[in-house]
């Protein structure tokens, strides 16, 4: 019988890339794509384990599984990144004020 390949790896993977490519816009679409992804991939993994014969590309999934990893923590960090710099800039309201500068600037 011929291995058959893990079935979530290919939308970890899609989801991944998107987590890299979402990753400055606040660090939650990171977190939650990287999430996502960990989450598929441990269900495939947790099928590579009853029956490691059954399958092929388990390194594929191990590099992945690493990459959702480090996607996770990109996306912690700026996440805190933002956080830290909205407390910087007075709070909420600091935040929007700035915000309202910067578009009467530009009208």
């Amino acid at each position: 019988m011929e291995p058959k390949k893990l079935p979530n790896v290919t939308i970890a993977l899609v989801l991944v890339i998107f987590s890299f490519l979402c990753c400055c816009i606040g660090g939650l679409p990171a977190l939650l794509f990287s999430g996502i992804a960990f989450f598929l991939l441990r269900k495939d993994e947790k099928a590579y384990a009853e029956n490691p014969d059954l399958y092929s590309n388990f390194s594929t999934l191990k590099t992945i599984k690493i990459l959702a990893i480090v996607g996770m923590v990109v996306g912690i960090l700026y996440f805190a990144y933002t956080l830290w710099s909205i407390d910087q800039m007075g709070g909420w309201d600091g935040y929007m004020e700035k915000v309202q500068d910067a578009m009467e600037q530009y009208q």
